[in-house]
């Protein structure tokens, strides 16, 4: 059997990936610390028990959905998966398996749209007609809601291929969003138009999002101080946990 030899030359050039020196250095990334540790794990666990306590106290199924939502936002939501899912599902199953119960209120109804959906839950695009007029264009009225917009314009980003109703109400909630900055003074609300208009929800990496509404709902009138505590412990000690799990790959 006849066979090739391969001759290769021994002064081959190899092309460089021309890598940056790391802005991290060794003794640097050694020498993070935290005071946020196992010490912190009570006070953690009472904030959590008082959040619990929420989900009891408040029959509202929006202020339910609120509640939710703002848990999601800040980054907490993974404490409390078992009291959110009969949550989501208590509400799916008493509104006729996601026939929203509220179609007067867009605002109600697209936040109850988009954490169904974001669960799971088969919540069909059809809710959003009773918000339409007799030319099948969405009403202008709605434009006065501008956090009835906001959530629809979330919830818009939750559709699937083929949905035209909902390519329709993120068109129309966008352009009322955008036209609402230009004149708007509500600093806060200003902020939180802009935030969402840069990117949805839908795609924003959830703890860098915590990070930003952390500080969003600090400066909110119906702030919960007991939600703002533990979202501020619980990223705390995550990034503790990241900065160790950093400084043992690096050693």
């Amino acid at each position: 059997m006849a066979t090739t030899q391969i001759s290769t030359p021994s002064n081959i050039v190899r092309r460089t990936a021309n890598y940056q020196p790391p802005i991290w250095h060794y003794d640097y990334i050694q020498s993070l610390t935290s005071v946020y540790g196992e010490s912190f794990n009570g006070q953690v666990d009472k904030l959590k028990g008082e959040v619990r306590m929420m989900f009891h106290k408040v029959v509202d199924p929006l202020e339910r959905l609120e509640l939710i939502d703002i848990l999601q936002r800040l980054g907490i939501s993974y404490h409390f998966d078992d009291e959110i899912q009969r949550t989501l599902e208590g509400i799916y199953n008493a509104n006729h398996g996601g026939r929203m119960c509220n179609n007067e209120n867009i605002y109600a109804t697209s936040l109850e749209f988009r954490l169904l959906r974001q669960h799971g839950y088969s919540v069909p695009q059809e809710i959003f007609n009773s918000f339409k007029n007799e030319m099948g264009s969405f009403k202008a009225c709605l434009c006065d809601d501008i956090k009835g917009m906001l959530c629809l314009y979330e919830a818009s980003f939750h559709s699937v291929e083929g949905e035209s109703i909902l390519e329709e109400a993120r068109d129309f909630a966008t352009k009322q969003l955008s036209e609402y900055v230009k004149q708007s003074k509500d600093q806060n609300l200003t902020a939180v138009v802009n935030h969402a208009l840069e990117l949805p929800l839908h795609w924003r990496m959830l703890r860098l999002e915590a990070l930003w509404f952390i500080d969003a709902y600090r400066r909110r009138q119906d702030m919960n101080p007991i939600l703002l505590d533990l979202a501020e412990l619980d990223f705390n000690i995550v990034q503790a946990a990241h900065q160790e799990d950093l400084k043992e790959v690096s050693r």
